[in-house]
């Protein structure tokens, strides 16, 4: 049973698995629509290096983009970024720049910034951003290998070459941050606006 009440359907502006996971386990009926826009572009056009804005400004535009072709309907927009102090990652090309990342984060601690955007007629209406702390272990190349060998293709789908809901698990001894933010969409202060603008049942 679907807790959605608004008179439109919801759109989740991304076709990515762990975001749509989430919104389905909130009990929440969407339909899953790709924003067509060029990320690294409007990032470089953008100038901004902080990647909490980054991660902002990308989940705002992928609400607007898509929201501008279904008026009426709330559109979500979610971004995440993985920054090394002042060093911003992005998806790995292949096994090696996942083994190159993976070697650069063991052992180290890096952060995760979640951002959620809602776009109504292409004006955004609520957004937010959430942070993780995720500590991974010491790990040599040999350990590396085997869990690159281990997780396949899924490490170039995910930013640091890792998915923590699988086997990247393996790979942290801290993580400090809620389990939403880490899948990347910070689902209770969505879901805290989504009942403000009563449109769930709960």
């Amino acid at each position: 049973m679907s807790l959605w009440r608004g008179e439109t359907p919801l759109i989740l502006a991304s076709q990515s698995s762990a975001r749509k996971m989430l919104l389905a386990s909130a009990g929440l009926e969407f339909k899953a629509i790709t924003a067509d826009i060029d990320e690294r572009g409007i990032q470089g056009a953008s100038k901004l290096s902080d990647p909490h804005d980054i991660a902002l400004l990308l989940a705002r535009e992928k609400a607007k983009a898509v929201s501008a072709s279904h008026p009426g309907s709330y559109v979500i927009g979610a971004d995440q970024t993985l920054a090394l102090g002042e060093r911003l990652f992005n998806k790995p090309a292949g096994r090696a720049q996942a083994m190159a990342q993976l070697l650069d984060l063991a052992g180290k601690s890096h952060a995760l910034n979640s951002a959620v955007a809602v776009a109504r007629d292409a004006k955004i209406v609520f957004e937010d951003v959430s942070v993780a702390r995720m500590t991974m272990r010491p790990m040599t190349e040999t350990e590396l290998s085997a869990y690159l060998d281990a997780a396949g293709d899924a490490v170039t789908t995910s930013v640091g070459a890792y998915q923590l809901e699988g086997l990247g698990s393996h790979l942290f001894e801290r993580i400090e941050g809620d389990h939403f933010t880490i899948l990347g969409l910070p689902l209770l202060p969505l879901l805290a606006f989504l009942r403000r603008e009563r449109l769930v049942a709960v």
